[in-house]
């Protein structure tokens, strides 16, 4: 399957049909007293739907990614009409002032702040710049929260679930490199402090509610932190038996055994996830390297698996089709998933 207008045309659909869905609805919400009892959209005005706030967040950044790659879509309109009536300064400062409360130290750390710098530099690449506009100061809180959070950060979440590092790392770093040099930096030399010296790695995964790849998701982001002459043998270094089909593990697709419970459901992400980085990385190791058709086949194998399960169940219908977006965004050499 290839990114066309329309399979573009049926994500932003699904997307479309929850992005303003308030329930049901899990919120991540410290209260520090009865007066914060509230719902959903009144504490988040403007990311409220899509079952929890992250997943609202990165569903905006898929309908402004597709809306901007297929302008003539039927779906465009209703996107640009919403994101308009959505992304304003009003609506805005709310999630904003939502952050800065106390008890919000830790909000979505760190897969929503991803995602939300993700989504405004889709936003900064639009042709309507007043979501952007709006989107600005949310996002420099954010930064400003990873630039003091990945000093103290003395070993990396490798866990394959939103608290992984590497892949908000990705995400955060496709901002930073035309929003905050500093960022950049820091960034950058934190993978060389976690990541550098990785050697062999066994691939204890997929666990049970897996959605992300904690070994593709690190090399993910040490292909985009290192020269692609440096990270060739970083890579053969990190899975040194890959041209054997070793470990085998992360060449296979999850098996989803229930796609209505919501955890085991995870597991069609990480089948999608893979393949976008698997994609990612065989594009960085370019097509001589021995280990890069390997990698594209793997991919190829994820994305059959699950790409015909986006829908039918909320519990996956509410975000698969960001990173099924993802796996059809690496494949094509033109195109970049982020921004």
């Amino acid at each position: 399957m290839t990114l066309d207008p329309e399979v573009a045309q049926r994500l932003a659909r699904l997307t479309l049909g929850h992005v303003t869905r308030q329930y049901p609805n899990k919120l991540d919400h410290v209260m520090g007293s009865a007066a914060d009892v509230a719902g959903p959209a009144t504490l988040h005005p403007v990311f409220y739907g899509s079952y929890d706030w992250h997943s609202c967040v990165h569903g905006w950044w898929q309908l402004l990614r597709l809306a901007r790659l297929f302008p003539a879509m039927p779906a465009s309109h209703d996107i640009r009409e919403l994101a308009d009536r959505t992304f304003t300064a009003t609506k805005l400062a709310r999630e904003l002032a939502y952050f800065e409360r106390p008890e919000s130290a830790g909000f979505e750390r760190p897969y929503g702040w991803a995602w939300l710098l993700a989504l405004h530099a889709e936003a900064q690449h639009q042709p309507v710049q007043s979501w952007a506009a709006a989107l600005q100061s949310l996002a420099q809180e954010i930064a400003a929260r990873f630039s003091a959070y990945l000093p103290k950060l003395s070993y990396p979440v490798r866990t394959g679930t939103h608290f992984n590092t590497s892949f908000a790392c990705v995400l955060a770093l496709a901002w930073a490199r035309t929003n905050d040099p500093s960022l950049t930096d820091l960034i950058v030399t934190r993978a060389g402090d976690w990541f550098g010296e990785d050697r062999d790695c066994q691939a204890w995964e997929p666990s049970g509610d897996d959605f992300l790849s904690s070994a593709l998701c690190e090399a993910l982001l040490m292909s985009r932190t290192l020269t692609q002459q440096a990270f060739r043998p970083w890579f053969d270094a990190f899975l040194p038996q890959l041209t054997d089909a070793r470990p085998a593990t992360l060449l296979i697709p999850a098996v989803v055994s229930d796609r209505g419970d919501g955890k085991i459901a995870h597991l069609d992400g990480l089948n999608l996830s893979r393949a976008w980085c698997w994609r990612s990385i065989a594009g960085r190791l370019g097509n001589m390297h021995p280990a890069a058709p390997i990698a594209i086949a793997a991919a190829q194998r994820h994305l059959d698996a699950s790409m015909p399960h986006l829908a039918g169940e909320y519990m996956g219908e509410h975000w698969l089709a960001t990173f099924a977006l993802l796996a059809l965004l690496a494949s094509n050499d033109s195109l970049e998933a982020f921004p």
